[in-house]
């Protein structure tokens, strides 16, 4: 079974501040429509039989998605999509969102933003969060690594951040995202320290270089069974995310680089990863 973990559900521009807009115009050079429609994303997801599907919530940052618009959009195909809830927990009334989200909305997991929103996942207002985690069998995907929001502070993605939690509230699945970019090392040992703690490898392929010494990490410290797939769509898609990975080691033709283990590559891929999560396949 192949399984997008990470890929998002947004209405342009809608969902997002002119600031927002603005700086992401900036990142990419050009302006992006980032609006998701199902027949878009499983048109570039030829063979992916379950997808994870979130908002994101971060007013520090100018984007916020209803669980509602997430839910809403999963329900088009359910035997497809999996929605995942999100949170700012910088703002008031987050703890009933929480609650609504996975109660009323029957919502399989947990999106955070930490970066974005201006917190940190191991501070002690968080606690009521990992602790309705742990309660109801919630798996958290949060994003560490890097950001185009000037806004947003780098110390609040760090992968160490994650381990304290993981040592607190040791039963809680969490998935760092994106290898958790420039911090790869701190993920990695992250990962392999912690049973329940994994990491996605979505939106990297598009620095081939850089996501080679990632995963040479990763094949180094023998955690390849800790990586989950993703895509990150509408950011990239699962098709040009498969593709760009499974042709990493051609850069490589013609020097003594290590190459990386191709088998283990593909049981990523095909890991069951809702299994992993402790969710139910509908």
């Amino acid at each position: 079974m192949l399984v997008d973990v990470h890929s998002h559900f947004f209405k342009y521009p809608d969902h997002f501040t002119s600031d927002f807009r603005e700086q992401a115009r900036r990142a990419r050079n050009i302006e992006i429509d980032l609006t998701v429609r199902w027949p878009d994303y499983h048109a570039a997801a030829t063979h992916c039989d379950k997808t994870v599907v979130f908002g994101g919530k971060a007013r520090l940052s100018g984007v916020w998605v209803p669980d509602s618009d997430v839910a809403a959009y999963a329900r088009q195909k359910p035997d497809k999509l999996v929605a995942f809830l999100s949170v700012d927990p910088a703002q008031p009334g987050w703890q009933e969102e929480l609650i609504q989200g996975h109660q009323d909305l029957r919502m399989k997991g947990i999106k955070l933003l930490p970066m974005y929103a201006g917190f940190k996942p191991n501070q002690p207002e968080l606690n009521y969060l990992w602790e309705y985690a742990t309660q109801h069998g919630l798996p958290v995907l949060l994003h560490t690594g890097t950001t185009f929001v000037d806004k947003a502070p780098l110390e609040c993605t760090l992968p160490r951040l994650v381990d304290d939690v993981a040592i607190r509230y040791p039963q809680v699945k969490i998935i760092m995202a994106h290898l958790s970019h420039p911090y790869e090392g701190e993920c990695v040992v992250t990962i392999r320290k912690h049973p329940n703690v994994y990491a996605d490898c979505s939106a990297l392929h598009y620095r081939p270089f850089q996501l080679y010494h990632s995963l040479m990490l990763v094949q180094e410290y023998g955690v390849w069974n800790k990586v989950l797939f993703g895509s990150d769509y509408p950011f990239t898609t699962v098709d040009a995310s498969l593709d760009g990975m499974r042709k990493l080691n051609d850069m490589l033709e013609g020097t003594a680089l290590p190459r990386l283990n191709m088998s283990l590559m593909e049981a990523m891929f095909y890991r069951d990863t809702l299994k992993i999560l402790g969710i139910e396949a509908g």
